[in-house]
């Protein structure tokens, strides 16, 4: 049972009890002693004095001896709890009431009597007991004949030996007795309330340890973990359990998700990387092998076609590296203001050639004095280029594109159109996704899938987001926005 928690809070909660009660039965006794002891020196302060005036032990100014022998015996015999000493001015003990033998001290210290006749209020006073070497105890004294004519001082021990015997039988009687009835009571009426405390927040402890055990079992996967009702730690860490399970339960999936998406990543790069790489390796091992029969002619139509399958590998190797680099987060936008009109006419003009040669006809819509935007021009350079490239690829010949500029409120949108088959709703959802290829496209070796992909990473580190619109056999329209410089800076517009 000491291995649980349940086993040892009881264990301490007993052991915390018992030495609880020990310490208030010590504090009540040494309390109810200390009352006592100055209620009855309070009540007896005038007993010297009245012995000394009832039983006439000085006349003419002398203390008659035989008179005080007479109230040694009488006292003996009436009140037999208290001892009567007569000291000197010095404390030196004279005479006594006590059986000879019994008295062990020959002084008697005199300065709690000189405060016990100053001083009232420093009750209880404790002075020396003649009858022991160490113990001290309650008294009352009257000095004699006067303070005037000082011979000595009446000493009386108001607690005495019969009285300290007969207490102690009481005290290990009644009072021990009484403290033990009451200390066992009070233990058990502790020790139920605690044991029903400490049940009650274990068992929800043992509630929660077997659902995070099942939580266990389930490989993680299933994180239906019971509330704990309250506002107190254990509902508290009942909450942070379940938030826990929760997140833990979510980066599971996370991780089955990305796992899924190297494997594909794995496989559409292989799958990429190998017709290239096979096509290249194919002319130059025809070239190195037959180079002695082939002709010039030949030999650099096969050294061009390698090249272009070299620089296809180059770029899809390039594309490959930069989304990595921006799906990490390693790549960050650098933004400035710049003219986005002028960066559009730039990017087409070099488009301008392949267009005409697939007679695609590549046109520019652009408002008047458009105002300058604020973005990383190099990443939106980027975006263009790759939208312009997308089009080219599913534009047919006789076809047109249209990069169109509209400026809206504090925005410049970028619109772009062709006239192409459009997208189908089987791919719309898919098209921004990395390695994938429309029905379409999937044997054509130069279209890799990266280039819509790498155009929504780098909208994303400016908080943009690219949209498309498309009606099969009437085309399709990319465009995204991006603010104006006076809307994020505080240069003239």
């Amino acid at each position: 049972m000491l291995r649980t928690l349940y086993g040892r809070l009881t264990l301490a909660l007993v052991v915390l009890l018992l030495l609880i009660g020990v310490i208030y039965s010590l504090l009540s006794l040494s309390i109810a002693q200390h009352s006592l002891q100055q209620l009855e020196q309070q009540l007896n302060r005038d007993l010297a004095q009245n012995l000394v005036q009832d039983r006439h032990l000085v006349g003419d100014g002398r203390l008659d001896q035989k008179a005080l022998s007479d109230t040694f015996m009488a006292y003996m015999t009436i009140n037999p709890s208290i001892e009567i000493y007569l000291l000197d001015a010095e404390g030196q003990i004279l005479a006594y009431s006590a059986e000879p033998g019994k008295v062990k001290r020959k002084w008697v210290d005199l300065k709690p009597i000189q405060i016990f006749l100053q001083d009232e209020s420093a009750y209880p006073l404790l002075g020396d007991d003649p009858r022991s070497h160490d113990k001290r105890k309650i008294f009352s004294v009257t000095p004699v004949p006067s303070l005037d004519d000082l011979t000595g001082y009446l000493y009386v021990v108001l607690r005495g030996e019969q009285y300290d015997d007969l207490a102690q039988l009481m005290e290990q009687s009644y009072l021990l007795r009484l403290n033990s009835w009451a200390l066992a009571g009070t233990l058990l009426l502790g020790l139920l309330v605690g044991l029903v405390l400490f049940y009650y927040s274990t068992r929800r402890l043992n509630h929660l340890a077997e659902a995070i055990e099942a939580f266990r079992q389930s490989d993680f996967t299933q994180p239906q973990l019971p509330i704990i009702t309250g506002s107190d730690e254990l509902a508290r860490l009942g909450d942070v359990f379940r938030a826990m399970a929760v997140r833990i339960s979510e980066q599971l999936e996370q991780l089955k998700q990305q796992d899924a998406q190297r494997r594909e990543l794995i496989a559409n790069v292989s799958h990429d990387l190998r017709t290239p790489l096979a096509v290249l390796h194919g002319y130059l091992q025809t070239i190195a092998l037959k180079h002695e029969t082939l002709s010039l002619p030949q030999q650099q139509d096969y050294i061009e076609a390698a090249l272009r399958n070299s620089e296809h590998l180059e770029s899809l190797v390039s594309s490959l590296f930069e989304l990595a680099k921006l799906e990490a987060h390693e790549t960050i936008a650098h933004c400035e203001a710049f003219s986005l009109s002028e960066l559009i006419h730039d990017v087409t003009q070099t488009f301008q050639l392949n267009a005409e040669q697939q007679e695609i006809a590549l046109k520019i819509e652009c408002g008047m004095a458009l105002p300058y935007v604020w973005a990383d021009i190099s990443m939106i350079e980027r975006v263009v280029q790759n939208l312009l490239v997308n089009a080219l690829q599913h534009t047919p010949s006789g076809g047109s594109i249209t990069l169109s500029l509209i400026h809206i409120d504090a925005q410049v949108m970028v619109r772009l159109c062709d006239s192409g088959p459009g997208i189908s709703e089987h791919d719309m959802p898919y098209i921004f996704e990395r390695f994938y290829q429309a029905e379409r496209t999937q044997h054509d070796n130069t279209h890799a899938g990266l280039g819509l992909a790498i155009c929504r990473s780098m909208l994303q580190l400016h908080d943009r987001v690219i949209e498309v619109e498309s009606t099969p056999g009437k085309g399709a329209c990319f465009c995204f926005s991006l603010p104006t410089a006076c809307a994020v800076s505080s240069a003239e517009c």
